[in-house]
């Protein structure tokens, strides 16, 4: 770039006192967001103390609602990784006829509710849905089991992976594919030893983000549980139910669990960040 046509660094610069307004706001918004009221979870949760808080926590139904949670996550979360693999990969590496709908569909939890798509579960395998009649007939239930949390949280879940890795294969394109298949290897092959080690921070990414989302849903998995304490309550709808009981350590307690969960997240997710820029910036250098 020529000098005449380089950017002046005085235009891009706002005065101390502009810049310092921008932070203060952005720190206040932050505080008042965010910060606050973690710390008032964590207040309340500790209200009665390190005991009060370990009581609440192994209560029997506390309990249930953390494995649920944990089982629910631990079956959604590895399935959304092999569809987001493979979709992920179609995408990027090839070309075929309904790729933008595919695009498309990968998309679409993200502009429906979450308690719209638990409303289709039901209407699909309710009592009275579609399925309903002939799933009893042969002595199947999905709806308020396990089986109906775990495909409402796949469903609000799936994009997350997927939606990580496809701009990312994209932008390294298809040359190293292309240039083992040249030397000889096998499409498993080609996969475990080049794609895979190339997207491992992306995709690492994408699990991160998949879990969090599915240990911490509401809306879908709240409307085809059927609020049965000890049995489809999951922690977040276990807070709620503990919490219109007036059981307010109860419910800051587990929320608590669920907040830690968010820290640890972040921190991951920091820390993924600088991994997967740092890795980035070597292969471009």
């Amino acid at each position: 770039m020529s000098e005449g046509r380089r950017p002046s660094t005085a235009a891009l610069t706002e005065p101390a006192a502009v810049r310092a307004a921008i932070v203060a706001a952005a720190v206040l918004f932050l505080v008042g967001f965010l910060v606050l009221p973690l710390g008032i979870v964590l207040v309340e949760a500790f209200r009665k103390g390190l005991s009060g808080w370990f009581s609440a926590i192994s209560e029997a139904d506390t309990l249930a609602a953390i494995r649920l949670t944990l089982t629910v996550a631990g079956i959604a979360v590895p399935l959304n990784l092999i569809f987001g693999l493979a979709a992920a990969w179609c995408i990027a590496k090839f070309e075929f006829a309904g790729k933008s709908l595919l695009v498309t569909l990968i998309d679409l939890p993200f502009s429906v509710s979450p308690v719209i798509s638990g409303l289709v579960y039901v209407l699909l395998f309710g009592a009275h849905g579609w399925f309903g009649p002939f799933l009893k007939e042969h002595g199947i239930q999905i709806i308020f089991t396990v089986s109906g949390l775990v495909l409402a949280t796949i469903f609000v879940t799936f994009p997350f992976i997927a939606r990580e890795l496809i701009p990312l294969m994209q932008e390294q394109g298809t040359e190293d594919e292309e240039a083992a298949h040249v030397l000889g290897a096998g499409g498993w092959q080609t996969f475990w030893r080049v794609t895979l080690p190339n997207i491992k921070w992306g995709l690492l990414y994408g699990v991160l983000l998949c879990n969090a989302r599915a240990m911490g849903e509401f809306g879908a998995v709240s409307v085809v549980s059927g609020h049965i304490r000890g049995a489809t309550n999951t922690m977040p709808l276990h807070v709620e139910i503990l919490y219109n009981e007036y059981n307010f350590v109860g419910a800051f307690a587990v929320a608590s669990l669920l907040a830690t969960l968010a820290l640890v997240t972040l921190m991951l997710k920091v820390m993924l960040e600088w991994r997967f820029r740092g890795e980035i910036a070597a292969t471009r250098h």
